[in-house]
């Protein structure tokens, strides 16, 4: 196993809103970002940078490796979780839409989930099991570039964090967390 850099994507128009599977693309200030994070990681030896296959996560991963001229390699098992119904909702929709299931949804966080949407059981095993297939399979640094749901649980189970740490320091887009 070798180091990882975890990379939240740039900003999206979505911002704010409920955005797991749903596929925005970069918004002007996300374009912007791209430069300070490929700035931030300049002095890191990266081997390879791994994506979401989502746009915004592939954008950010490619603005990464062809600054390096380094293999970008697209991985779906890194998408966020599936919000279902709740795709492209702010939190203020959710609770007009149906307040009784986002008080219950919110009590029951992160048993319960989103209408339609992904289970966090079944999504939490679908990014340990590839965040950890990814750490065997290199030995040479990488850059993971992913979503604020998967950094999360990479932070909780890899780093040890509290969910709030873990929150903490994945609420900025371009966020990195540094594993080895």
């Amino acid at each position: 196993m070798s180091r990882a850099f975890f990379i939240r994507h740039a900003e999206t128009e979505m911002a704010g809103r409920f955005c797991g599977h749903s596929d925005p693309e970069l918004n002007a200030q996300g374009r912007t970002q791209l430069a300070s994070l490929a700035d931030q990681l300049s002095a890191e030896p990266i081997d390879t940078v791994y994506s979401s296959d989502l746009r915004r996560a592939s954008a950010t991963a490619q603005a990464i490796a062809s600054v390096r001229e380094i293999p970008q390699v697209i991985r779906p098992a890194l998408r966020e979780i599936d919000f279902g119904q709740w795709e492209g909702l702010s939190w203020e929709q959710i609770e007009q839409m149906d307040p009784e299931y986002a008080r219950t949804w919110i009590a029951r966080y992160p048993h319960l989930p989103a209408p339609s949407g992904e289970s966090f059981h079944v999504f939490e095993a679908r990014v340990l099991r590839e965040v950890n297939h990814l750490l065997d399979a290199n030995r040479r640094p990488i850059a993971v570039v992913t979503h604020g749901g998967v950094l999360r649980v990479v932070l909780r189970h890899l780093c040890g964090c509290s969910d709030e740490e873990a929150w903490q320091q994945t609420q900025a887009y371009c966020s990195i967390v540094s594993y080895e």
